[in-house]
Protein backbone atom coordinates (compact mmCIF):
# COMPACT_ATOMS: atom_id res chain seq x y z
CA UNK A 1 0.00 0.00 0.00
CA UNK A 2 1.13 3.54 -0.69
CA UNK A 3 0.02 6.65 1.21
CA UNK A 4 -0.44 9.98 -0.54
CA UNK A 5 -1.37 13.43 0.64
CA UNK A 6 -3.99 14.57 -1.88
CA UNK A 7 -5.45 17.95 -2.78
CA UNK A 8 -8.49 19.01 -4.79
CA UNK A 9 -8.65 22.02 -7.12
CA UNK A 10 -10.16 24.06 -4.25
CA UNK A 11 -7.09 23.31 -2.11
CA UNK A 12 -8.71 20.91 0.37
CA UNK A 13 -6.14 18.39 1.58
CA UNK A 14 -6.77 14.78 2.57
CA UNK A 15 -5.01 11.42 2.81
CA UNK A 16 -5.32 8.53 0.40
CA UNK A 17 -4.13 4.92 0.48
CA UNK A 18 -3.65 3.03 -2.78
CA UNK A 19 -2.36 -0.38 -3.80
CA UNK A 20 0.41 1.32 -5.80
CA UNK A 21 1.11 4.56 -7.65
CA UNK A 22 -0.40 3.14 -10.86
CA UNK A 23 -3.62 2.50 -8.91
CA UNK A 24 -3.73 6.16 -7.89
CA UNK A 25 -3.03 7.35 -11.44
CA UNK A 26 -5.69 5.04 -12.92
CA UNK A 27 -8.35 6.09 -10.40
CA UNK A 28 -7.51 9.80 -10.66
CA UNK A 29 -7.60 9.72 -14.47
CA UNK A 30 -10.99 7.95 -14.40
CA UNK A 31 -12.40 10.53 -11.96
CA UNK A 32 -12.88 7.92 -9.25
CA UNK A 33 -11.25 9.90 -6.43
CA UNK A 34 -13.29 12.67 -4.87
CA UNK A 35 -12.55 15.31 -2.26
CA UNK A 36 -14.38 14.24 0.91
CA UNK A 37 -15.06 17.89 1.71
CA UNK A 38 -16.45 19.33 -1.53
CA UNK A 39 -16.81 16.36 -3.89
CA UNK A 40 -14.36 17.78 -6.47
CA UNK A 41 -13.06 15.06 -8.80
CA UNK A 42 -9.95 16.96 -9.95
CA UNK A 43 -7.46 15.47 -7.48
CA UNK A 44 -3.67 15.68 -7.46
CA UNK A 45 -0.92 14.53 -5.15
CA UNK A 46 0.36 17.16 -2.74
CA UNK A 47 3.97 17.50 -1.64
CA UNK A 48 4.83 15.13 1.21
CA UNK A 49 7.75 14.72 3.55
CA UNK A 50 9.28 11.26 3.24
CA UNK A 51 8.68 8.84 6.11
CA UNK A 52 12.22 8.02 7.22
CA UNK A 53 12.37 5.73 10.26
CA UNK A 54 14.76 6.65 13.05
CA UNK A 55 17.65 4.28 13.46
CA UNK A 56 16.73 1.56 15.96
CA UNK A 57 13.09 2.69 16.18
CA UNK A 58 10.51 -0.10 16.07
CA UNK A 59 8.37 -0.38 12.96
CA UNK A 60 5.06 1.41 13.21
CA UNK A 61 1.89 -0.64 13.46
CA UNK A 62 0.31 -0.18 10.05
CA UNK A 63 -3.21 -1.20 11.08
CA UNK A 64 -5.84 1.49 11.07
CA UNK A 65 -7.47 2.38 14.38
CA UNK A 66 -10.79 0.58 14.90
CA UNK A 67 -12.94 1.32 11.86
CA UNK A 68 -10.91 4.37 10.74
CA UNK A 69 -11.22 3.67 7.04
CA UNK A 70 -12.03 -0.02 6.98
CA UNK A 71 -15.80 0.21 6.94
CA UNK A 72 -18.03 -1.71 4.59
CA UNK A 73 -17.95 -1.17 0.90
CA UNK A 74 -21.15 0.12 -0.61
CA UNK A 75 -22.26 -0.21 -4.20
CA UNK A 76 -24.14 2.69 -5.71
CA UNK A 77 -27.57 3.34 -4.26
CA UNK A 78 -30.23 3.65 -6.94
CA UNK A 79 -32.29 6.22 -5.08
CA UNK A 80 -31.16 9.85 -4.73
CA UNK A 81 -27.61 9.86 -3.44
CA UNK A 82 -25.26 12.45 -1.99
CA UNK A 83 -23.32 14.82 -4.28
CA UNK A 84 -20.70 13.13 -6.44
CA UNK A 85 -17.83 11.83 -4.39
CA UNK A 86 -19.59 12.16 -1.05
CA UNK A 87 -20.46 8.62 -0.10
CA UNK A 88 -22.21 5.98 -2.13
CA UNK A 89 -21.78 5.38 -5.80
CA UNK A 90 -19.06 7.73 -6.98
CA UNK A 91 -16.01 5.56 -7.40
CA UNK A 92 -13.41 3.83 -5.34
CA UNK A 93 -12.24 6.86 -3.45
CA UNK A 94 -10.44 5.23 -0.58
CA UNK A 95 -9.13 8.60 0.47
CA UNK A 96 -10.56 9.20 3.92
CA UNK A 97 -8.91 11.63 6.27
CA UNK A 98 -7.30 9.89 9.21
CA UNK A 99 -8.85 11.48 12.28
CA UNK A 100 -7.48 10.12 15.57
CA UNK A 101 -10.11 11.83 17.69
CA UNK A 102 -13.16 12.33 15.56
CA UNK A 103 -15.12 15.51 16.22
CA UNK A 104 -18.76 15.18 17.26
CA UNK A 105 -19.82 16.91 14.03
CA UNK A 106 -17.95 14.47 11.80
CA UNK A 107 -19.19 11.50 13.83
CA UNK A 108 -22.80 12.74 13.43
CA UNK A 109 -22.37 13.05 9.64
CA UNK A 110 -20.91 9.54 9.43
CA UNK A 111 -23.74 8.18 11.58
CA UNK A 112 -26.25 9.79 9.22
CA UNK A 113 -24.41 8.29 6.23
CA UNK A 114 -24.54 4.86 7.88
CA UNK A 115 -28.29 5.22 8.50
CA UNK A 116 -28.81 6.20 4.83
CA UNK A 117 -26.80 3.23 3.55
CA UNK A 118 -28.63 0.83 5.88
CA UNK A 119 -32.05 2.18 4.86
CA UNK A 120 -31.42 2.28 1.07
CA UNK A 121 -29.15 -0.72 0.46
CA UNK A 122 -29.23 -4.46 1.11
CA UNK A 123 -26.64 -5.93 3.47
CA UNK A 124 -24.78 -8.84 1.82
CA UNK A 125 -22.01 -9.33 4.40
CA UNK A 126 -18.75 -10.94 3.29
CA UNK A 127 -20.35 -11.87 -0.06
CA UNK A 128 -20.11 -8.23 -1.19
CA UNK A 129 -17.65 -8.74 -4.08
CA UNK A 130 -19.45 -11.82 -5.42
CA UNK A 131 -22.87 -10.13 -5.19
CA UNK A 132 -21.57 -6.95 -6.86
CA UNK A 133 -20.30 -9.08 -9.76
CA UNK A 134 -23.66 -10.90 -10.02
CA UNK A 135 -25.46 -7.53 -10.20
CA UNK A 136 -23.04 -6.24 -12.85
CA UNK A 137 -23.52 -9.39 -14.97
CA UNK A 138 -27.32 -9.12 -14.74
CA UNK A 139 -27.59 -12.34 -12.76
CA UNK A 140 -29.20 -10.37 -9.89
CA UNK A 141 -31.45 -7.31 -9.81
CA UNK A 142 -29.74 -3.93 -9.99
CA UNK A 143 -29.77 -2.49 -6.45
CA UNK A 144 -27.55 -0.85 -3.87
CA UNK A 145 -25.72 -3.24 -1.57
CA UNK A 146 -23.23 -3.01 1.28
CA UNK A 147 -21.03 -5.47 3.08
CA UNK A 148 -17.42 -6.36 3.72
CA UNK A 149 -14.57 -6.90 1.30
CA UNK A 150 -10.80 -6.68 1.33
CA UNK A 151 -8.95 -3.69 -0.14
CA UNK A 152 -7.63 -6.03 -2.84
CA UNK A 153 -11.16 -7.15 -3.78
CA UNK A 154 -12.36 -3.52 -3.84
CA UNK A 155 -9.51 -2.67 -6.23
CA UNK A 156 -10.34 -5.69 -8.39
CA UNK A 157 -13.99 -4.59 -8.56
CA UNK A 158 -12.90 -1.10 -9.62
CA UNK A 159 -10.65 -2.61 -12.31
CA UNK A 160 -13.72 -4.53 -13.57
CA UNK A 161 -15.69 -1.28 -13.84
CA UNK A 162 -17.83 -1.93 -10.76
CA UNK A 163 -18.21 1.27 -8.75
CA UNK A 164 -17.68 0.83 -5.01
CA UNK A 165 -16.92 3.16 -2.13
CA UNK A 166 -15.31 2.38 1.19
CA UNK A 167 -16.78 4.37 4.02
CA UNK A 168 -15.81 4.75 7.68
CA UNK A 169 -18.31 2.68 9.63
CA UNK A 170 -18.97 4.33 12.98
CA UNK A 171 -21.33 3.00 15.68
CA UNK A 172 -24.99 3.89 15.18
CA UNK A 173 -26.24 7.07 16.82
CA UNK A 174 -28.59 5.02 18.99
CA UNK A 175 -25.92 2.65 20.34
Amino acid sequence: MIHYQLRCADGHGFDGWFVDSAGFERQAKAGLIACPRCGDLKIERALMAPAVPRKGAPARNRRQPDGAADGPAAAPARSPAPRPGQGMGQGTAQAVASIPEMSAEIRAVLQKLRAEVESRCDYVGPEFAAEARRIKSGEREDRGIYGETTPEEAEALADEGIEVSRIPWVPRADS
